[in-house]
């Protein structure tokens, strides 16, 4: 049970493939040089409200640079009741020069079948280098989508964004092999549009407030093509009066050792309440059926990276500390003294779980 520092081991790809260096995999995508960029943000939104994660994306779109070679326009779509109740809240988004909207009722819910026409339409009609989303689970199905019918790369899930305005290259950094080596990844002058995913826990959300003056703000023709390729049917959405699990700051996961569903409930449900965190669940717990694959954290899982992590009967699998290990403390209880989540704690505590949580919810009261 020792704090870890977690240094990310990496690796560095060579003109020699049989040198491998402990620093980073570098991809170079083309070379070049430049000017000004010009940045596309799609603003994801909910009952008028833009999602956190977006602001996220707004706050890589801004690493890009600033003043007039430097400008970010951000896009929100949708229902037209739903594009004019968050429009008020978007044109007040610091960092944004321009805000651009399209409604049709096609466009709600976001289906990739029904927005990638309308976003090939206005990245082609535009004069864009940029296009930056949140990793979340609707742009990670149309984002890959727009670069397969533009014929161009993608690069997901970044953590960082850097732009040289001496040769028009953007270079990026994102995790692979469940976050146990990070990629470089250069994309130049000969890449016209960068088409960018971001992982939300890397950038500090922009938050709303600024000025709306000086904000242009233009309608985008509903561009409704491939509407009966894909019909949306229905959304379930569970509905808790805890914090999401995504953005929350405080968050109670359990794992496999909690036996069954009623137990994993009985167990952290009350710590979660007294805490005022959010429930996540391994995915070997999600698969027993302990608990909603909504709560899952992990790889495949929600990515987080809250002020306080609780992992409750959790081994910490590779694939876990993959969503997790970003947080800010991280407290591992397990009776297992050499489970590898230990690595990563920094409190571990070793001991039955069914004796020290109900202890320890009873003391936080």
């Amino acid at each position: 049970m020792s704090t870890f520092n977690r240094l990310r081991p990496t690796l560095r790809a060579t003109s020699n493939l049989s040198r491998i260096h402990s620093q980073h995999v570098v991809r170079a995508l083309g070379g070049g040089r430049l000017a000004s960029t010009h940045a596309l943000v799609f603003l994801e939104h909910s009952n008028g409200v833009v999602e956190p994660a977006s602001l996220s994306a707004l706050a890589a779109a801004s690493k890009l640079g600033s003043g007039d070679d430097a400008k970010i326009t951000g896009i929100v779509i949708g229902s037209k009741d739903e594009v004019e109740k968050v429009l008020p809240t978007v044109k007040k988004l610091p960092g944004l020069s321009s805000v651009l909207h399209s409604s049709s009722a096609l466009y709600s819910p976001p289906l990739p079948e029904t927005l990638t026409p309308l976003f090939k339409s206005v990245l082609t009609d535009s004069k864009f280098t940029h296009f930056f989303s949140a990793h979340s689970s609707a742009a990670k199905s149309i984002l890959p989508r727009v670069a397969a019918v533009m014929d161009l790369p993608a690069v997901s899930d970044v953590t960082s964004v850097e732009h040289s305005s001496t040769d028009d290259a953007t270079t990026f950094t994102r995790p692979i092999y469940a976050g146990n080596a990070i990629a470089t990844v250069r994309a130049g002058k000969d890449i016209p549009l960068k088409i960018v995913t971001v992982r939300a826990t890397s950038f500090a959300p922009l938050s709303d407030g600024a000025s709306a003056e000086g904000v242009e703000v233009k309608e985008f023709q509903a561009v409704e093509e491939n509407a009966e390729l894909t019909k949306h049917l229905e959304t379930s959405v569970s509905t808790s009066d805890r914090p999401d699990l995504g953005t929350a700051k405080k968050v109670v996961s359990g794992g496999r050792a909690l036996k069954n569903k009623e137990t994993f409930q009985k167990t952290l449900e009350p710590l979660a309440e007294v805490l005022g965190a959010a429930v996540g669940a391994s995915r070997a717990a999600v698969d027993a059926g302990y608990a909603d694959n909504s709560l899952q954290v992990g790889q495949t899982g929600k990515i987080v990276a809250p002020e306080l992590y609780m992992a409750i009967g959790i081994s910490g699998a590779i694939q876990h500390l993959a969503g997790m290990k970003d947080s800010k403390m991280i407290v591992a209880i397990n009776k297992d003294p050499d489970a590898p989540i230990f690595q990563v704690a920094d409190v571990g505590l070793v001991g039955d779980l069914y004796d020290i949580v109900p202890e320890l919810t009873e003391k936080l009261k």
